[in-house]
């Protein structure tokens, strides 16, 4: 592990379990709420996407020109505005939306330091420790959020704040490295023209078009589960859901660890497999009527998750880093993901509205992400024979 990943992994790690307990704990104040309607979960995780899709152009410029550890401090701080927010009973959707502002700062930020950080040839491991971390975050985060705002919202609000600002001071161990000159001209147009530059390519545009349909199914599986599981398991309070999210978290974290032993990133095409096996587990899940059988399918789909995202991440890094900047690449990564996921659960919201079951939701998903992995893989070379130049 270089010099600087160890503090890099201890602040994500903080950072990632305050935002996953935050959720939680805003997720607790809804359902003890008897004034805020059923849609409130979803529009509030709309609000925290939209940061990420208005402020994509901007944030990976923005994260390739400064220092990227000094940004991950501002960025860590913004959070913190937001949960004391929150903490003095400002309206959820505009206190969450400021969470979501430093969220999409702090993202290009943190994965465009990996390359300055570590060999290219360890990337992939980086990445491997990095995502680990974060699904370990997410999985003592959401559990223990939940438990503790279900005992007091105040407490919780307290500790997630203590969480964002520790993390923003261990971000002054990363080693500082100055940021590239940012070119002249509209900062949208350049965005436009990186874009393309991407989708030029298939390998690149596979791993930017599938990053964001993994992302998008993961947030439409997580809210679909909190209609789904007092419908179906009869899980009710907000610490029963994490609990049982808990388990598609455990299995990221396992397909996250097995990934540099199994897909490599100069064999992008078979994580292929991995969507499609995820596809099948989210459909499957539709099925199950018992907790255990649940966890089990959530484990496996879970495995196939992160089998998939971390070489794609990997290889988005790297094409990053050789043609457009490494912030940049996260950044456009981050605006299709992030748009993704707020169609996703746009989707979601209007079918609730509609009164259309979370069982019928899953069985869509499933079958949309074998069907979208299958068209994606198409024109997606056998193995990666070709140069950074060619992204």
């Amino acid at each position: 592990m270089s010099k600087g990943l160890a503090p890099l992994l201890i602040a994500q790690f903080l950072s990632a379990f305050a935002d996953n307990a935050i959720l939680f704990t805003v997720i607790a104040m809804v359902m003890q709420s008897t004034q805020l309607p059923s849609w409130y979960v979803p529009a509030l995780q709309s609000v925290f996407l939209i940061s990420f899709v208005i402020l994509g152009p901007w944030v990976g410029g923005i994260a390739d020109r400064f220092v990227k550890s000094r940004l991950l401090l501002v960025a860590n701080l913004i959070k913190a505005c937001g949960a004391g927010l929150l903490f003095f009973h400002v309206e959820p959707l505009l206190a969450y939306c400021i969470v979501g502002l430093g969220a999409a700062l702090y993202s290009p930020a943190k994965y465009g330091v990996l390359p300055e950080l570590t060999a290219e040839n360890q990337l992939i491991k980086a990445n491997s420790w990095i995502e680990g971390s974060t699904i370990l975050a997410i999985l003592t985060g959401m559990v223990v959020g939940a438990r503790v705002a279900d005992y007091s919202v105040s407490l919780a609000l307290l500790g997630v704040l203590f969480l964002f600002i520790s993390s923003a001071f261990l971000t002054l161990l990363i080693p500082s490295k100055p940021g590239r000159p940012s070119p002249e001209g509209s900062r949208l147009l350049l965005f436009i023209k990186e874009t393309r530059y991407f989708m030029a390519h298939p390998r690149s545009r596979f791993a930017l078009l599938s990053a964001s349909m993994f992302w998008g199914a993961a947030a439409s599986v997580r809210v679909i589960l909190v209609a789904w599981a007092p419908l179906v398991l009869m899980l009710h309070s907000a610490s029963e859901i994490a609990s049982l999210t808990l388990f598609l978290a455990i299995g990221i974290i396992i397909g996250s660890a097995l990934t540099p032993w199994l897909i490599p990133m100069h064999h992008l095409r078979k994580t292929r497999f991995a969507a499609y096996a995820m596809g099948a587990l989210i459909f499957s899940l539709a099925f199950s009527q018992q907790i255990l059988l649940s966890q089990g399918l959530l484990l496996l789909m879970g495995c196939a998750g992160g089998l998939f995202i971390v070489p794609i991440n990997a290889t988005l890094q790297s094409l990053g880093q050789h043609s457009i900047g490494s912030g940049n690449a996260v950044a456009m990564q981050n605006f299709f993901q992030n748009l993704a996921m707020l169609i996703g659960v746009g989707l979601y919201t209007l079918a609730a509205s509609m009164t259309i079951s979370p069982i019928t939701a899953l069985m869509v998903l499933g079958g949309f992400l074998v069907i979208a992995t299958g068209i994606l893989s198409l024109n997606l070379p056998a193995a990666d024979k070709m140069g950074h130049h060619q992204a």
